[in-house]
């Protein structure tokens, strides 16, 4: 991704009284709400684009394999579980920003398919798409191992069956003021491969990325999923630990965000229980996000704020390209790319040798992230 330059980044007039915007703004060129679009299928030329994947007309009611998987099973239930979350995102951020949702329908030739929200350029998110995803085949064992984040032995050509349904979601707004918020669900199941017992394991978490430290929203985000770890008897400090480990950008030394929790790997208790628990975090993502957008989607900002957030928007895609595990595993399995780089923002830069000021609110954020563990929010 090419670095923007300030002059071509897109901004725009807060709506209560501020200092004079330097920034072009490109939403003033589109109508301020754009007509709903339920279901796209693909044109002739989007579909010579992305042969990997089949653009269908209409969402059937499961993504499931007929007369394979059953519907009351742990893959039937969380299937529904996820795609339920993704209409109640989607719902909140249209309710405030506006706009609807573009929406994707496609299958995978391999096995799967999958639902992919995205709505680009609206009044207050730049960017924002809500994924999910039920797949099912075989993979490379390269990525297998990937997956479980383990020295597995294996040789060149080999696969593993699996099964694997997921949401995940990224939200970029306009306003510098106003975060960055990342959600990811999913269970995944391997048959028996090479002697190796078939596995099971959820993975998920939710975690914020701004670009100022507000005290007061950075309790009320980790507040929301504190409570929850609460509920379900897991340890809040791990998870959020654990999420701070995972999210680091370890050539840069520093978190890509303030955090928030995430549990890999999840098979510790029965299905049912880490069912409800991952249930119960993917029905607070509004609760813990959108007040807090609410609260700034409105706040004026300076040229140097807005240049400020490009570069931490650099920093969000250097992990996402080069350490995130959900963009390794898709890109290894043949994913649909446009669903798993959904998660760019439309803008970032790249400023050679980029300093802040030492006594600055951009110094403050640098300090959060580069001590993460240290945070203590709740």
């Amino acid at each position: 991704m090419a670095a923007v330059t300030t002059a071509q980044v897109l901004a725009f007039a807060p709506a209560k009284p501020a200092a004079k915007n330097v920034f072009t703004s490109l939403r003033a060129q589109r109508p301020a709400v754009r007509a709903p679009v339920k279901v796209q299928a693909s044109a002739p030329a989007q579909a010579n684009a992305l042969k990997k994947e089949s653009y269908i007309q209409e969402v059937p009611e499961s993504l499931l394999r007929p007369g394979i998987d059953d519907s009351n099973s742990m893959r039937g239930r969380f299937e529904q579980m996820i795609r339920g979350i993704q209409r109640q995102v989607c719902a909140a951020i249209e309710e405030v920003d506006g706009n609807t949702f573009r929406q994707d329908a496609w299958t995978r030739p391999g096995g799967g398919g999958g639902i992919t929200r995205v709505m680009q350029e609206g009044n207050v998110w730049e960017k924002a798409g809500v994924a999910v995803s039920v797949v099912y085949g075989t993979m490379p064992a390269e990525a297998y191992r990937v997956a479980v984040g383990k020295d597995i032995p294996f040789e060149k050509d080999d696969r593993v069956p699996f099964f694997a349904a997921g949401i995940s979601s990224v939200m970029h707004p306009w306003n510098p003021h106003c975060p960055t918020m990342h959600f990811n669900y999913r269970y995944f199941e391997t048959e028996d491969w090479k002697g190796i017992p078939g596995q099971w394991w959820f993975g998920g978490g939710t975690d914020i990325t701004p670009n100022y430290v507000v005290e007061e929203d950075m309790k009320h985000f980790h507040g929301v999923y504190k409570a929850v770890c609460e509920r379900h008897g897991y340890s809040y400090q791990k998870l959020k630990e654990d999420c701070d480990e995972y999210f680091t950008i370890t050539h840069r030394g520093e978190t890509r965000g303030l955090g928030g929790i995430i549990y890999e790997d999840l098979n510790d208790r029965d299905k049912e229980e880490i069912f409800k628990f991952a249930t119960d975090a993917a029905n607070h993502i509004v609760e813990a996000y959108v007040p807090i957008v609410k609260k700034h989607k409105n706040d004026p900002f300076s040229p140097r704020q807005k240049e400020w957030q490009q570069i931490r928007r650099g920093r969000y895609t250097e992990f996402n390209l080069v350490y995130d595990r959900g963009t390794i595993f898709g890109l290894k399995t043949g994913g649909r790319i446009e669903s798993i780089l959904m998660s760019l923002p439309l803008t970032a830069s790249w400023r050679y040798d980029y300093q802040v000021d030492p006594q600055g609110p951009e110094q403050k954020f640098l300090d959060a992230v580069r001590n993460a563990k240290a945070q203590n929010w709740v």
